[in-house]
């Protein structure tokens, strides 16, 4: 980006896990336009990123995993308030402060499944990807990886409502054909499996 088009940052509402901002900005006829933005940054870290041009701080990490022990994909089954049902995803979390992904995605495995993270696949893992950008500037890393262990609900938090699964291949074409609510990067990420199994992650 080769100019800051950002000009002023209102919050409109701000809780501790995600705020809501009004963006003042230019568009490309230099016309001022609003845009609301939710994040999961305070007005202070946003604010510092948008007009002083501080680094973006990636804010959760996203878990493709690969069970050595059984050959299949780790798959959970979450409630999620927004939507009042279950959705499948891969396993996720934000990133404490003071984390970097890679220690978020080994915590957030451990909370979410019991399992325990082997190796990461850093040639084929992001740093930051964006899931929705005319929403939200939220961001995450994905990251491949093999685990082992046994699917515990022993380290879940009393507000996360998962249920793992270890799904194989022929498994995973089963479960797109059916018509569930799913997150769009388990969709790409399981897509991905059918067709390359264990390579996807190694």
């Amino acid at each position: 980006m080769t100019e800051n088009k950002i000009q002023k940052l209102t919050p409109l509402a701000e809780t501790k896990f995600l705020s809501l901002y009004d963006i003042e900005y230019k568009n490309k006829k230099q016309d001022t336009r609003h845009w609301t933005v939710a994040s999961r940054k305070d007005y202070k870290a946003l604010s510092d990123q948008y007009l002083n041009g501080a680094a973006e701080k990636t804010d959760a990490a996203i878990i493709a995993a690969f069970h050595e022990d059984t050959h299949k994909i780790v798959c959970i089954k979450q409630f999620r308030v927004p939507l009042n049902d279950y959705v499948y995803e891969l396993p996720a979390g934000l990133i404490d402060a003071g984390e970097d992904f890679e220690a978020a995605a080994r915590r957030e495995l451990k909370e979410e499944t019991g399992l325990t993270l082997l190796d990461i696949n850093y040639e084929k893992s992001k740093k930051r990807v964006y899931a929705s950008a005319g929403m939200t500037d939220e961001s995450a890393a994905m990251i491949f990886c093999t685990c082992s262990g046994t699917l515990s609900k022993d380290y879940l938090e009393d507000d996360e409502d998962i249920e793992v699964m270890l799904l194989s291949k022929n498994e995973v074409k089963k479960l797109l054909n059916d018509d569930v609510k799913m997150d769009m990067r388990a969709f790409i990420t399981l897509q991905a499996f059918t067709e390359l199994g264990e390579k996807l992650f190694k």
